[in-house]
């Protein structure tokens, strides 16, 4: 069996206050569905904390509109590591999220009314023709708001969940090699360079790129795909920028403030380890098939990109649709290659929240 890639299942993003924090992202990116509040040691993860156990908490959330969800992370031993320096495009790493949206004029004006939210610029357009706008939330952390037409469901909310990432690189070519092969996004929605006005507003934004967005070509597969929808990547690779780029995972932790990982949900991940080893790229942290998530479970692993960007995998065996009641959906017993009905998917509307303690 072949690894399939159901999906973007979610951006781990570490904060200091996760209460505080999730509250301010139901409000802002509509991710009520909480999927689990995971607090205990992390065990599995000590090359990314100091070779120590660390207690963090985190919590798994999603938009039931589509797409990727939130994984909002907080280390509880206080001890947190911030950047050194505010990101600058073209560093290496995560630089933003984006987050899907049906409607963008919608979307904008939702986020002029968020309180703690700061729009960063108009309505732009990128190479594609996509429109778009960035945000900055209360934490520092960037979003790429991206018009998508893509809907699960309408829960009545002007932005769904997670589109994908945009991440800086240091080689173009090598990065988009490595993407396609590992994850199969292997479509180029376009590879331009030049100086881009949609990009003018982020701190370095006025240089010279790279830039390519990256899409699978694969068709849609897993059991939860038709949450995740079509998810992409774009790819920025600075051009003699005036700053050398830095990485912007240096001197941070696992869970520490700002951007962790991309996670795609997977079957097989025998086969996805394949992959990472065929690229010279194996798993730096493997959690085991025994690992659980508050009341999921699941297999998860990292890897690096070659620049040191985390991307995790995660083969999900059970997810909660209504714990009150004991019932869950246990996906190991699935074919692999089926989507669950999406009346099973809209079920998750009965765990959705309007605040959280």
């Amino acid at each position: 069996m072949d690894t399939i890639i159901c999906g973007i299942q979610q951006i781990g993003v570490g904060v200091a206050d996760v209460v505080t924090a999730y509250n301010w992202y139901i409000k802002a990116f509509g991710c009520d569905v909480m999927v689990a509040d995971a607090d205990g040691i992390a065990e599995r993860m000590l090359p990314y904390t100091g070779n120590k156990p660390r207690r963090r908490r985190a919590i798994l959330a999603a938009n039931l509109q589509g797409g990727g969800g939130f994984e909002v992370w907080q280390p509880m031993d206080n001890n947190l590591h911030y950047m050194t320096a505010p990101a600058r495009l073209g560093d290496y790493g995560t630089f933003a999220g984006r987050v899907k949206a049906l409607d963008i004029e919608k979307a904008r004006a939702h986020f002029l009314a968020v309180e703690g939210a700061t729009v960063m610029s108009e309505i732009v357009t990128s190479p594609s023709g996509q429109k778009h706008f960035f945000i900055s939330d209360p934490y520092e952390n960037i979003y790429d708001i991206v018009e998508d037409g893509y809907q699960l469901m309408n829960i009545g909310f002007p932005v769904g969940g997670v589109d994908g990432e945009l991440i800086g690189v240091s080689d173009m070519d090598k990065s988009l090699e490595f993407y396609a092969k590992l994850v199969g996004y292997d479509t180029v929605v376009y590879d331009v360079t030049g100086e881009f006005e949609d990009l003018a507003c982020l701190l370095g934004g006025n240089g010279a790129f790279r830039r390519a967005r990256i899409v699978p070509s694969y068709p849609s597969e897993g059991p939860l795909s038709d949450l995740y929808g079509q998810g992409s990547i774009e790819l920025v690779q600075a051009i003699n920028p005036a700053e050398a780029p830095k990485k912007l995972y240096e001197g941070r932790w696992w869970g520490d403030p700002g951007f962790i990982q991309l996670c795609f949900d997977i079957k097989n991940m025998k086969g996805i380890r394949e992959r990472a080893l065929a690229l010279g790229h194996d798993f730096v942290c493997d959690g085991g098939e025994d690992f659980k998530m508050d009341i999921a479970d699941g297999h998860f692993t990292y890897v690096e990109d070659p620049d040191g960007t985390l991307i995790e995998f995660v083969e999900t065996f059970k997810i909660p649709v209504a714990p009150k009641w004991g019932i869950f959906l246990n996906l190991r017993k699935m074919n692999e290659h089926k989507k669950l009905p999406k009346l099973v998917i809209k079920a998750l509307k009965f765990m959705r929240i309007k605040s959280f303690k």
